[in-house]
Order: structure tokens, then sequence, then C-alpha cells
């Protein structure tokens, strides 16, 4: 594999934004052809895949992840853009202990498909414009509502206590969710459902789709030279292992480099699909074809470099 070629997950550090993060691994890796698949907010930590060279043909496809994040979450006030960046907009004062078991229960009930407001400050577009830009200029406009799915939320927490102190009303969650979830607004409804305002006081992404951050590295790492960038890079199969695989004869490759519609496989029933030639490398991803019953169209072809 080239230097060039692959997927990257990074460790993307605080302060930066992902568009920040792309640009300077274009200057680490010397090369234009360098994306990100979504988006972390410049204080948010943790995992953000990159796709260099031909991997960036499937960056699109890799947005739909479901990710996982660990969060905290501070009671007692909350603030305009919903996190520790904010200015306050209401305080209240944590007058007891709150039961761990009592939090344990709200989480329990924010599982599932939850219907979340995204907060002002966030990239959605209104009326062509993000909400942060209506925000900057002190206006607040209706957003459009989004259902989400909360596969799993935890408390973490140490198990000798039982409750959660007044005098630090801070505590920590992992959340699995899908696409699309505001993990910010997350944690102003958990506080909500404890009886006061509350923010997230810090968040670290630890995954995203097939990517942890066991997996990840820093820029300090790939700035110092001791390990070959190609190293660092995952091949693009990794990048689409969520999708169904068909595995096809030599005969079958000239057709589907040229990008050839083809009689669909009897055993393959989702859609879209990835087509590999028998070294285990994709060449394409398919789709079932929208007129033409029983035949298979490419979405990608992804000539091999």
């Amino acid at each position: 594999m080239s230097a060039r070629q692959g997927i990257l997950a990074l460790k993307k550090p605080a302060g930066m934004t992902s568009h920040d993060c792309v640009a300077k691994i274009r200057r680490i890796f010397s090369t234009k052809k360098v994306g990100h698949t979504g988006t972390l907010d410049p204080e948010v930590t943790g995992v953000l895949p990159i796709c260099i060279g031909r991997a960036t043909k499937i960056a699109e496809y890799m947005s739909d992840y479901g990710k996982e994040y660990i969060g905290e979450v501070t009671l007692g006030f909350s603030t305009e853009t919903e996190d520790a960046h904010g200015e306050r907009v209401e305080e209240k004062h944590v007058e007891k202990d709150i039961s761990f078991s009592d939090i344990r229960d709200i989480l329990q009930s924010l599982q599932g498909e939850i219907e979340q407001i995204p907060p002002m400050y966030s990239a959605v577009k209104v009326n062509g414009k993000k909400l942060y830009e209506y925000a900057r200029q002190g206006l607040t406009v209706e957003r459009p509502k989004r259902n989400v799915t909360i596969h799993e939320l935890q408390l973490i927490n140490d198990d000798n206590l039982d409750m959660l102190s007044k005098e630090q009303p801070v505590f920590s969650f992992r959340v699995r969710c899908s696409k699309g979830t505001y993990v910010r607004t997350l944690a102003v409804e958990i506080g909500e459902r404890l009886g006061y305002p509350a923010h997230m006081s810090s968040l670290i992404r630890t995954a995203s789709g097939p990517f942890s951050i066991e997996d990840c590295v820093t820029f300090e790492q790939l700035e110092s030279g001791e390990t070959p960038l190609e190293d660092y890079l995952f091949p693009l199969e990794k990048g689409i292992s969520h999708f169904p695989k068909w595995t096809v004869s030599e005969e079958l490759l000239f057709k589907i480099k040229n990008g050839s519609v083809l009689e669909a496989p009897k055993d393959l029933v989702e859609s879209p699909f990835g087509v590999y030639n028998e070294e285990g490398k994709c060449l394409a991803i398919y789709e079932n074809h929208p007129s033409k019953p029983g035949l298979i169209k490419p979405v990608k072809v992804l000539a091999i470099d």
C-alpha cells in the first residue's frame, strides 16, 4: 500500500476543527486527496477517521457510522452552547446528593429511539444558513426535530459509591448512538430529568463504526518520523466492512472495472454492497438497478492505482 492510500484513524486533539485536521494531514502526507468522514466539534477529542488517496472515494459511505462516546455531565448550570464553552443561561444550586440508582433509571429511559432538537450552536442548516450563524447574531430560529437512536447508555462511576455528591455534581456516561445524535443535547436532557440545568463538560469519541480509540494515532506520532506513514493506514476495505460482500471470479473483473451492469448474484439481497476480487480487494460498490429487476449497477468504481 502506498503511503497515500488508506484510512487513518486520527485521535483528534482538542482545539482543532475537523477541517484543520484534514489540512494538517494533507501537509504530513504530501497529498491533496484527503477527506474526513463527519465533523467533530473543536473541543471534542477522539476518533476521527480520515480517508487518504483512493480511500476518499468511500468517505460518503462512512458518514452513516454509529458512534460511541464518553461524556461528562455537570449539573447546576446550563450554557448557550450546551457544553463548557458557552455563556451560562440558567443556574440552580444542587441542594442534595443524588442517587446513582436514579441516574441509571433516567439513562435507561433514554435508550431506544428518541427525538432531539439540534442546539442553536450547531452546523444544521435552516433556510440555507447554519444554526450557529443565527446564534452568533443573537437570533433563535425554529429548528427541525430529528429522531435518533440511543443503542446503549451507561453510567460510569465508582461502584463503591451510591450517591452523587451535591458538592461535586459531575458524572460520566458511555453512549452508543446513531448518526446525527447530539450528545450535548443528551447531557442537557439528563439534567432536566434530574431536575437541574446541566451541560456537557467534556466529550471524547471512543469509536466511529469499525474504528476505535485503540486504533488511533496522534499528530505527534505521525510527525515523529519513527514509523513509516503507510504503517498507520488501514485498507479502505475496513471502511466499508459494514457492507455485504460479493467475491467474484477472474472472468468478471474486466466488466466490473469498467462499470458494467451485471446480473444480480442470487444469494445477495442487501444493497449497496462491495464487490471484491479473490485477493480481498474491493473493486467497486454496486446496488440493485432501480429500473431493471435482476440487474445490479455500479455506484462507485474503485480503480486500483
